[in-house]
């Protein structure tokens, strides 16, 4: 497979659905140049793929037939075929003697930052006529458009594809620790409300079911010793407060017996203002001496996590509603977005390397464990 070919299928182009924005560069096209037919091409060695297709109730031809074949070592030209039939390349084109019957043909190459031609944004109709040189101007325009937009879906699908990979290796390491992670609003008046707690709580709460205390923060406190409910309170409510971090120490009930369990948090606001809480809890009665390392790495996890995610998210909610999206903007979000994720990566590495750290130093100190 030549290098042209690799590029065209890393774009994953072939049998997807039609995209707005490349629809509307096709419509403009045909408004502009006054034809009926105007398509977006990607070929391969086999196949001419119309990505975008105003006018033509076939969604491919073969390569072999196809018109925008001769564009493909011609980045910077745009092809034009005023009468198919008075051209030797056409003249006994399928194409031009049987349905769609093209006698006229025009093609801007969609031409990638290697500089491989991937199609073209062509019009057609079905009888001789001229294009002006303003009309070709705007078809190669309209072709770094569309080239623009088909290049930032690749980004974004890779972004995708790579924040996807690195929540799934966070969630798995996160999952594993013998900790509960949450995300907490809380309210001026002083109620609490979990918008997020990980299966790790299942761990630290075996008979509770997450779903419900999703809906009702308060089933926390029914666990607890009954002398320590209200310090935990206070403790939650000065950390979001006074926006200090929390790290608060209390008693739960385990069978006939208690356990020791400590919360750490970290303080911020969400885009409405409201407190919110990212943190985790933690068995602290089994194994103390190790307790300041497991909660300074639960606290990491729940301080650096926060922030990647929070942006994310935050700019996923920009692109959703901007109704307005400039090319430079778009390229500004997809700069912040794989910064983001650059982070994410690199956090998750370096956790990685302290759980392994901390393995090696287990089995030197309980070498028959």
């Amino acid at each position: 497979m030549n290098s042209r070919l690799e590029e065209v299928n890393s774009y994953e182009l072939f049998d997807t659905a039609s995209e707005k924005d490349l629809d509307d560069i096709t419509e403009l096209a045909s408004i502009i140049c006054g034809t009926p037919i105007s398509l977006i091409t990607i070929l391969d060695e086999k196949r001419q793929w119309f990505k975008s297709n105003k006018g033509l109730t076939v969604n491919e031809t073969k390569v072999e037939d196809s018109f925008c074949k001769h564009t493909l070592h011609k980045p910077n030209e745009v092809l034009v075929v005023n009468d198919a039939l008075k051209d030797e390349r056409f003249a006994d084109n399928k194409l031009v003697l049987d349905d769609p019957n093209i006698r006229f043909y025009a093609g801007a190459p969609l031409v990638s930052k290697n500089n491989h031609v991937l199609g073209t944004l062509c019009i057609i109709d079905r009888k001789p006529r001229e294009i002006t040189e303003d009309q070709k101007r705007a078809l190669q325009i309209l072709a770094k458009k569309a080239i623009d937009r088909i290049e930032a879906r690749k980004v974004i699908k890779n972004l995708n594809r790579s924040l996807d990979f690195n929540s799934s290796r966070l969630v798995k390491l996160t999952e594993n620790l013998p900790v509960g992670l949450f995300e907490m609003i809380v309210s001026e008046s002083g109620a609490f409300k979990f918008t997020y707690l990980s299966q790790g709580m299942k761990k630290l709460h075996p008979t509770v079911n997450l779903e419900e205390w999703l809906k009702d923060a308060t089933i926390g406190f029914s666990l607890m010793h009954t002398d320590d409910v209200e310090d935990l309170r206070n403790a939650v409510l000065e950390s979001a407060n006074k926006g200090t971090p929390l790290y608060h120490e209390y008693r739960v009930k385990h069978e006939a017996a208690y356990k020791w369990h400590a919360v750490s948090g970290s303080p911020s606001k969400n885009e409405h203002g409201e407190s919110i809480l990212h943190g985790s809890f933690i068995d602290v009665s089994q194994h103390y001496e190790h307790s300041s390392a497991l909660e300074q790495i639960c606290f990491d996890i729940s301080h650096v996590l926060r922030r990647p995610v929070t942006s994310m998210l935050g700019l996923m909610n920009l692109i959703e509603n901007d109704r307005d999206l400039s090319e430079d903007k778009f390229r500004n979000y997809l700069s912040y977005m794989r910064e983001i994720t650059n982070q994410m990566e690199e956090f998750t590495r370096n956790l990685n390397k302290i759980y392994t750290k901390k393995k090696q130093r287990q089995k030197m100190n309980n070498p028959n464990g």
